[in-house]
């Protein structure tokens, strides 16, 4: 049983030094689980023992959590790295390939509320390329359920308010 799980592991590192972003819980179980290479418990237990190896971290925003590969992990893909077979490398390559640009934008758009000091709620929203944070916003509202909604409006509106901003500020 450990000869796949590393193998399994080694998969989940090459995705994310593959492509240079964070992925989500989701979006990494979807190619598991559609391809069929392991079920959803084995998966869960692949990241958990990826996280307390510190090969990578992970980011929790409201009920996403998002994945990248430590510096530990990229020394051990690079040194097992070639472990993996030619044929997992093209699945993996293709499922990246297929979905580079959603996966993208599902994780490169974030949204997370707090209440503030003054009893109201932060909203704080971003739009990320990679690592980096092409904007960030913080709205205050003056309750739960106001910031909630807007979190859940972001993903669907923040280019178009991205775009907005840039143009009147240009």
């Amino acid at each position: 049983m450990s000869e796949p799980i590393t193998l399994y592991k080694l998969m989940v590192l090459y995705m994310l030094k593959k492509v240079k972003f964070p992925l989500s819980n989701g979006q990494m179980s979807e190619f598991f689980l559609d391809k069929e290479y392991t079920n959803y418990f084995t998966f869960q237990r692949v990241l958990n023992e990826l996280l307390e190896a510190n090969l990578i971290k992970v980011e929790t925003i409201r009920n996403t959590s998002r994945y990248e590969m430590t510096k530990e992990g990229e020394e051990a893909f690079y040194f097992f790295g070639n472990k993996l077979s030619e044929a997992i490398v093209a699945d993996l390559d293709e499922f990246i390939k297929e979905n580079k640009f959603k996966l993208r934008n599902e994780t490169g758009i974030v949204a997370d509320y707090y209440k503030s000091t003054n009893h109201d709620y932060i909203v704080h929203c971003e739009v990320r390329e990679g690592k980096s944070k092409l904007l960030e916003l913080n709205v205050a509202v003056p309750g739960e359920e106001q910031a909630a909604q807007m979190c859940n409006n972001w993903s669907n509106n923040s280019q178009v308010i991205y775009a907005y901003i840039m143009k009147t500020l240009m």
